[in-house]
């Protein structure tokens, strides 16, 4: 069984989701983001590695003196949501255990190193595995699901991991916040992309449906929709 994933994002009318490349330059929004994160509501949010670094502490971990078991690992099973990155090869040096109250859940593979479960241990980080070189992710969710009792997922970027939860099939409905500022050049990720590899798949979506449309302060208006995949 799978958690409801319901990708919350903000972004420009073009789409785009690196905020400080969008004119007019603008103030009012820098909340809304966590806000409505707040309002929705879940028992995880999950990102990328790359976001995930954005909040790491640590400078590296150091060599581990001992063979570590490939095996789900928990420091806590009894938080109110969880904060879940997904780092397939073991590149963040966490340096702490949670991320605003959130304890951290990584995603690993069993390609990682002795070393980096050993420092995720020292920092109190849980970590499960969903994968021998390359990430599952119906097999991530079905692990959160299953380990965490998560049925409520937010999913919050970066672009390519939404990319990648929506062409598998992954994403049960939409929050979309559009603010009234644009991008206007490419460079900037989407709010769903891929790598080169993948830019021929087609999402397996074959219905979307509005559930809400409110407008909110600034001009800024957020969207919710239900998903039918295939």
């Amino acid at each position: 069984m799978k958690p409801h994933v319901i990708c919350h994002m903000v972004t420009s009318v073009d789409g785009r989701i690196l905020g400080r490349r969008w004119r007019p330059k603008a103030s009012g929004f820098g909340g809304v983001f966590e806000r409505l994160h707040d309002e929705i509501g879940c028992d995880a949010w999950l990102v990328g590695r790359v976001t995930g670094a954005e909040f790491a502490r640590g400078q590296g971990y150091p060599p581990a003196d001992r063979r570590l078991p490939r095996e789900n690992h928990f420091a806590r099973r009894d938080a109110p949501a969880y904060g879940v990155v997904l780092d397939a090869h073991g590149k963040i040096a966490w340096g702490r255990s949670d991320i605003g109250g959130d304890p951290i859940v990584t995603v690993l593979t069993r390609a990682v190193s002795d070393a980096h479960l050993a420092g995720l241990q020292a920092d109190g980080v849980s970590y499960v595995f969903a994968g021998d070189d390359a990430l599952d992710l119906a097999e991530t969710l079905a692990l959160l699901n299953r380990e965490l009792g998560v049925r409520r997922l937010l999913l919050e970027g970066g672009g390519i991991v939404n990319g990648a939860f929506l062409r598998a099939g992954l994403v049960d409905e939409l929050s979309l916040v559009i603010c009234p500022m644009v991008d206007g050049a490419k460079g900037a990720p989407c709010l769903f992309d891929s790598t080169e590899a993948e830019a021929g798949v087609a999402a397996p979506v074959r219905a979307m449906q509005l559930l809400s449309c409110q407008p909110l302060d600034g001009g800024a208006v957020w969207l919710r929709y239900s998903l039918e995949n295939e």
